[in-house]
């Protein structure tokens, strides 16, 4: 049962039709009244427009009615229906019969399963009375076509409803899973960058951190034999956390490193390099670009590149015991960009250390935590090395070409300045 009858404003439905059949049939059957002539033509045009008017208020007040005052109205309108056939001349009974048509498709669409189907009984048997009333005896064909035009009018109706059900049941779960596809795009959201935020926690702070411990613990050994090479030490610590301070109120006000903001990725590079070789990573700390011309980055493509260079000398520092390392970032492909930090260190395994670390044991996100920000932007990271034969590791980004004009190229946007 709909609670609602989708008169205006909607496509045209099986109901505007029985609304349409309603009005057609009493009209049809009234210009037939005006050429009879009878003393009962007021009364039966009385009653036919108090149908008419009775309709039409049900179908124009119907969210006003509510449910019990629709299913008051089926009631009169099959009392005005039957006073309706009792009253018209036999000639006309054949015209005012069909109004039990749009009266049945009323009663289905007001009334519940068994209250429209005993409306339905009684519109037969009033439909059946009528017409054998009118002939003066039962002949089937008469009474058999309107019969069985109201009942398969009202299985076809039934079954047009039966279709809006579950098309209205099949909107319902689409707006549902859209809903829950929207909030699961939400909490994946959060969660990524949740997940962003500590990577670039670890590959900063805690990076800068351990290595400022270091030199904290060296300087205290050195405190009393060396002084000045301690005090050279803490000079290198507190710079570091200057630094350090700056760039965690950058992360706080828009969570974008400022290096690569400023200057682009080559100039964070190049700074990132000597501030380490200043640090102690190694004695010497070299940087250079090779390639012409720049791919033009994404803006956390770049990022994660400089992120990547800053956890590898963070490592090299803490654990290579390098006297070289080589930064080299390479661009000789227009479609990807490479960074090579190569040091000769100590060297490790790396399968090894890739095991270790994905069963949980190896300190903060490591190599897995890069190679899987580098596979977001279309990359990977590769590590080959030996102990005692030092390391090197390439990562690698997607890029696209610098855009071209008439008047020649066009100089790249510095990754990671465009927010």
């Amino acid at each position: 049962m709909s609670d609602r009858l989708p008169v205006r404003g909607s496509r045209f439905t099986l109901e505007h039709v029985s609304h349409l059949a309603f009005f057609v049939i009493v009209v049809s059957a009234l210009l037939q009244l005006t050429r009879l002539n009878s003393e009962l033509c007021w009364y039966i045009a009385t009653v036919s427009g108090l149908l008419a008017l009775t309709y039409t208020g049900g179908v124009m007040l119907w969210d006003r009615l509510g449910a019990v005052g629709r299913a008051a109205w089926i009631p009169v309108l099959l009392a005005l229906w039957g006073l309706l056939l009792f009253l018209v001349p036999a000639a006309l009974t054949s015209a005012f019969v069909w109004c039990a048509l749009p009266l049945a498709c009323a009663a289905q669409r007001v009334l519940g399963r068994r209250s429209a189907t005993a409306a339905l009984a009684l519109i037969t048997l009033v439909l059946v009375t009528a017409l054998v009333g009118a002939d003066g005896r039962f002949v089937i064909d008469t009474v058999l076509v309107p019969v069985a035009a109201v009942w398969a009018t009202v299985a076809l109706y039934r079954a047009q409803q039966r279709d809006a059900e579950a098309r209205r049941r099949l909107v319902e779960e689409l707006r549902d899973t859209r809903d829950l596809v929207a909030r699961q795009q939400r909490r994946a959201g959060v969660l990524a960058e949740r997940t962003r935020i500590a990577r670039d926690l670890h590959d900063t702070l805690a990076q800068e951190l351990a290595g400022g411990l270091m030199l904290l613990q060296a300087a205290d050994r050195d405190w009393d034999d060396r002084p000045d090479v301690a005090r050279t030490r803490v000079r290198a610590v507190a710079d570091g956390l200057g630094t350090n301070l700056a760039e965690t109120r950058r992360m706080i006000g828009d969570l974008t490193p400022s290096a690569v903001a400023e200057t682009g990725l080559e100039g964070a590079l190049r700074v990132l390099c000597a501030r380490s070789q200043a640090d102690g990573t190694a004695a010497q700390v070299r940087f250079r670009a090779v390639g012409d011309p720049q791919p033009v980055l994404d803006e956390h493509a770049a990022t994660t590149l400089f992120r990547v260079a800053q956890s590898t000398l963070a490592n090299v520092r803490e654990h290579a015991h390098a006297v070289n390392v080589q930064v080299t970032l390479s661009r000789r492909q227009p479609d990807r960009v490479d960074l090579e930090v190569s040091d000769d260190g100590v060297g490790f395994d790396p399968a090894e250390v890739l095991a270790r670390t994905s069963q949980g044991q190896g300190r903060g996100f490591g190599l897995p935590a890069a190679r899987a920000r580098l596979r977001e932007y279309g990359g990977d990271l590769d590590v080959s090395g030996a102990p005692g034969r030092g390391t090197r590791i390439r990562a690698t980004v997607s890029a696209r070409p610098r855009p071209q004009t008439a008047a020649g190229p066009v100089a790249a946007v510095p990754a990671a300045t465009a927010r």
